[in-house]
């Protein structure tokens, strides 16, 4: 006798497996998706943190002594400005080095004993660029290893402040590097929570059927929900949002003491802009994808590899190094809108660039309208069971 165990065990397995869609999304896209993305986050990570051997930090120094000519000469890039420190500060050029005019001459004078002054190196540099960040601890090794040939015959940057980054400097590097992954994943969180119980709980339910027969055009149905759901979507991303803000001073520590620039009213507003079109973009992906489902949970495994694209293209806004200044990553649905909040949260926002996002999230969120549209009017996937 066959025990009723096995045999809804068999019935399970059967009935799993020959859904073939549901089997691929289930077991071998899970672990394709976390190698992929483990793989993008540690070859970022590691060009991050990482000095590229041909790399040569760019810097302007003054009164370039011979004792240090070669061995400065070769790991920088040594060039003739006017106001090297403004460039500095404004992160057009890497460092700005001041040696004290006979620095040589100087130091072989020098005698610890007679209780002057020794001589004393400058060396500025902006901790908000990692290249001059980078550059900064090269140029300081160097010169601790010639300090202490000579034993200690002269000081580097011995009193006073040498990190030109400003207070919005600060603020802006620590910000764009982690808002914008943050609040893409809050903002598709919350379009994932309501996206899939709309389309595919409607068809799961068999409602859709009724509100598919009604006068009522398909596009304005399409439309109409897209519209309600990222209501909703903004509603749970906003709170989320909040909630983060409120926490990251305790998150973050003592380096919250750093954060004392705030934003503008036109930094909110242009953010507010570009979520609003990144929510009705990620609403109608969901929507579409959504509407191949038979039901909430089928909706749900669906979605989850354009989950996983979308964390990875947060995660770019950790490791890109500012944002882009060419028109063509604009163009490029979900990156333009984690492009435009590094600007914006970076205090470098380009109002051009973030209206032609704003345009291009719009114009594919037309066509998913469209797409959806012409879905509702299809027999086949509407009431597929």
């Amino acid at each position: 006798m066959r025990s009723p165990v096995l045999t809804i065990f068999k019935k399970e397995l059967a009935r799993f497996f020959g859904d073939r869609r549901m089997a691929l999304t289930t077991i071998l896209l899970p672990g394709l998706m976390i190698y992929v993305l483990y793989t993008f986050m540690g070859n970022a990570l590691s060009s991050q943190f990482s000095v590229e051997d041909t790399y040569r930090p760019t810097a302007v120094v003054e009164n370039l002594p011979d004792s240090l000519s070669a061995a400065l000469s070769q790991a920088l890039e040594i060039q003739e400005e006017a106001e090297p420190m403004e460039l500095v500060r404004n992160q057009k050029l890497d460092l700005y080095i001041r040696f004290p005019a006979g620095f040589d001459e100087a130091v072989a004078a020098y005698d610890m004993a007679s209780g002057k002054a020794a001589p004393q190196v400058e060396v500025y540099y902006n901790s908000a660029a990692a290249t001059s960040g980078d550059g900064y601890n090269l140029v300081l090794e160097i010169l601790n290893q010639y300090e202490s040939s000579l034993v200690n015959k002269f000081h580097v940057n011995w009193n006073g402040i040498y990190d030109l980054a400003t207070q919005e400097d600060a603020t802006g590097s620590i910000f764009s590097s982690m808002m914008p992954m943050l609040l893409l994943i809050f903002l598709f969180s919350g379009c994932m929570a309501v996206a899939p119980e709309s389309i595919a709980g409607e068809k799961e339910r068999g409602t859709i059927a009724t509100l598919l027969i009604t006068p009522t055009k398909r596009g304005s149905i399409a439309l109409g929900k897209i519209m309600a759901l990222s209501v909703i979507s903004l509603l749970s991303g906003a709170s989320s949002a909040i909630g983060t803000t409120l926490s990251l001073p305790k998150l973050m520590g003592a380096a919250s003491e750093q954060l004392t620039v705030t934003y503008g009213v036109g930094d909110y507003a242009l953010l507010g802009v570009v979520i609003l079109s990144t929510v009705l973009l990620l609403i109608t992906l969901i929507s579409i994808v959504s509407a191949f489902a038979k039901s909430v949970k089928e909706a749900q495994t669906y979605v989850t590899p354009l989950m996983i694209v979308v964390i990875l293209v947060g995660v770019t806004a950790m490791f890109g190094g500012g944002a882009k200044t060419e028109l063509c990553y604009y163009l490029i649905p979900v990156y333009n809108s984690v492009q435009c909040m590094v600007g914006i949260f970076a205090f470098s926002a380009s109002p051009v660039l973030i209206l032609t996002a704003v345009a291009a999230n719009l114009a594919v969120t037309g066509l998913g309208v469209f797409l959806l549209t012409r879905m509702f009017n299809s027999e086949g996937i509407m009431f597929s069971r």
